[in-house]
């Protein structure tokens, strides 16, 4: 159970990592419209992302 959570933590760090080393402008432009959001919507798209990887992870496992 400890390697697949630490297989998923590498893997999550693997695909955080790599818009900042392909594309480190486009990276920096999208935070800086994200820092434009309301709390609301920065909210949402969270909860929207949560419920996307709740349902992969439902469909794959």
């Amino acid at each position: 159970m400890t390697s697949t959570i630490l297989l998923a933590f590498a893997l999550m760090l693997l695909l955080e990592g790599a818009m900042p080393f392909i594309a480190p402008a486009a990276w920096r432009e999208t935070f800086r419209r994200l820092i434009q959001l309301s709390d609301g919507q920065i909210r949402f798209i969270g909860l929207t992302s949560m419920l996307i990887g709740l349902i992969l992870l439902m469909l794959f496992s």
